[in-house]
């Protein structure tokens, strides 16, 4: 799927692909973050984002993790929402008649319980209107068995490779890096044929009332997102982009357009705002605004001579 230029004028190219995923620009919001854009619609300018991941969505309506949900820590946020959501039925009828109608493009990410769902969830989606790609999340630490398909690279190898074969839409894999090694993931998803790796998904953690001597989060563990990740984020997004040719999606902690520069440079095609849309909800807009200036600084002419062009003594 291709969508054309919008309102963006800039002198420096800005569309980016992955695999057969053609994007205006890479500034993406992540999954969870944004709602199902909607909440969103007085605050930012759809037609210039590169796309939306609207809320993780499952094959049976979910209600979620006891509370609370989030708690916010010292450098960033601890959720354990436990992929709260109505199914992809209600999903489909609706939320993604809105989302269709959006100028930008509109990757549905999805969370399966089993290999089966996700294959029939993708079959779902697969030739409806408004869906440019699916996104598979393997990788949700959040709920029972949610990083099974993640952390195991037969498992899935052979997932990506079922869903590639039963729809003709892009396939993004979104991993964990709550593994040995991210990079073996990756290359699984890789030789199945994956369009793009987004990585990563958050990282697992915990907080405690010493006085009470509980966790603060009702599900114990969660999820831990924001600046106090991105260091690790750009670990493997490097790690990966060693190890595999697919394109690659960076998240974790991006706040700033030297964070989207910084994961240009270590590996990443495109990337996913998550935690900031929190506390400012325009932060996307102010980010492709801010990319061309900063492309010609580093003296590019396009994003593809950025990627991957870390000097290392190796």
């Amino acid at each position: 799927m291709s969508l054309d230029s919008g309102s963006d004028s800039s002198s420096v190219p800005l569309r980016v692909q992955l695999g057969r995923l053609s994007l205006r620009n890479p500034i993406l919001t992540a999954s969870g973050t944004f709602g199902y854009a909607r909440e969103m619609e007085r605050l930012v300018d759809f037609h210039k984002l590169g796309g939306i991941l609207p809320k993780t969505v499952t094959k049976a309506p979910r209600p979620g993790n006891t509370p609370w949900r989030t708690v916010e820590t010292a450098a960033g946020l601890l959720n354990s929402i436990g992929l709260d959501n109505d199914g992809i039925d209600a999903f489909i009828e609706h939320h993604l008649p809105y989302l269709r109608e959006l100028p930008t493009a509109i990757i549905v990410s999805i969370a399966g319980r089993t290999h089966d769902e996700f294959v029939e969830m993708a079959m779902q989606l697969d030739g409806r209107p408004g869906v440019a790609a699916v996104e598979l999340n393997v990788s949700c630490p959040n709920v029972a068995h949610g990083v099974d398909f993640g952390a195991d690279a037969a498992m899935c190898g052979r997932l990506v490779a079922a869903v590639r074969e039963r729809t003709s839409l892009p396939v993004i894999a979104k991993l964990t890096p709550n593994v040995t090694s991210i990079a073996t993931i990756a290359r699984a998803a890789s030789e199945a044929g994956v369009d793009a790796i987004s990585l990563i998904n958050t990282v697992l953690g915990m907080a405690i009332d010493w006085r009470q001597r509980r966790p603060m989060l009702g599900n114990i563990m969660g999820g831990l997102s924001g600046p106090a990740i991105k260091p690790i984020a750009l670990r493997c997004v490097y790690q990966v982009a060693q190890a595999v040719k697919t394109p690659l999606i960076g998240i974790g902690g991006i706040a700033t357009i030297d964070d989207v520069m910084e994961f240009l440079v270590a590996g990443a095609t495109a990337v996913q705002v998550g935690t900031a849309n929190y506390y400012d909800p325009t932060v996307t807009m102010k980010l492709v605004s801010a990319l061309p200036a900063a492309l010609r600084e580093a003296g590019v002419t396009s994003i593809s001579e950025l990627v991957s062009t870390l000097l290392t003594d190796h």
